[in-house]
């Protein structure tokens, strides 16, 4: 028993030391961010943290079986919450130094990626520029490790996986109008209140802020569980 306390407060140690070296590497910024967030736990609700369970246990499950997750986040338009996730999933596997988790979004249609939402990643810490300008412009977005092609699309696009994925449905419509997502090996109804029904108004700037810190603040928790499922993985194979 010794031994095997050993064994796992060692390989903790170690992630704790792998976590710190991977948040270095991201945005200055996004590193505050994250740090500011990780004491903030306690304001994600019980029923919102046993969803965030089942997503990690899904990870954990994919990544100790094939090394590799991906998940698919899904809203109606693929212009607001998707992609807000889809960025801070990604930000938060660097962040706590879990490889393997791929990130993708998609809508049940096309429109485009929000110039709202992304000025609220912009303040969070990301670097997003246009490298395509349409009616659907295509924008990269880095968090100073990682960088993301991002347009609005539909979660069947070719840049998506199509079949061995976890489906995350994070907008009530969405979730009503698509029950059965073709390919998920999984999903999960996680939504979030959209807030477009801002834009243009003089809280505009802060509902933004807000969605992105709450995406934020329940993805950490989401890669942190699933890291820490993973630890206790591996000492249950070393027993």
């Amino acid at each position: 028993m010794k031994k095997h306390l050993t064994v796992f407060l060692t390989a903790t140690s170690l992630f704790l030391v792998f976590v710190n070296a991977n948040a270095q590497k991201l945005d200055k910024d996004l590193i505050r961010y994250c740090q500011n967030l990780t004491t903030a736990m306690d304001e994600i609700s019980n029923e919102r943290k046993a969803t965030l369970r089942e997503i990690g246990d899904y990870l954990a499950s994919e990544l100790k079986n094939d090394n590799a997750a991906n998940l698919v986040i899904i809203c109606t338009h693929n212009s607001r919450r998707s992609h807000i996730a889809q960025l801070w999933v990604q930000t938060a596997a660097t962040y706590y130094g879990i490889k393997g988790i791929n990130t993708f979004s998609g809508g049940l249609e096309v429109t485009a990626f929000n110039p709202n939402a992304i000025a609220a990643l912009k303040r969070a810490g990301y670097a997003i520029s246009n490298v395509q300008v349409s009616d659907n412009p295509v924008y990269t977005v880095s968090d100073g490790v990682n960088k993301t092609i991002s347009y609005s699309k539909k979660y069947s696009d070719r840049q998506n996986p199509r079949e061995d994925f976890g489906a995350v449905m994070v907008c009530s419509e969405a979730d009503e109008s698509c029950p059965l997502v073709a390919g998920a090996s999984e999903r999960f109804s996680l939504p979030y209140e959209d807030p477009r029904y801002y834009d243009g108004t003089a809280s505009q700037d802060v509902k933004y802020d807000e969605t992105v810190r709450e995406i934020a603040l329940e993805m950490l928790f989401l890669v942190d569980y699933a890291k820490k499922k993973q630890i206790v993985q591996l000492e249950a194979v070393r027993q």
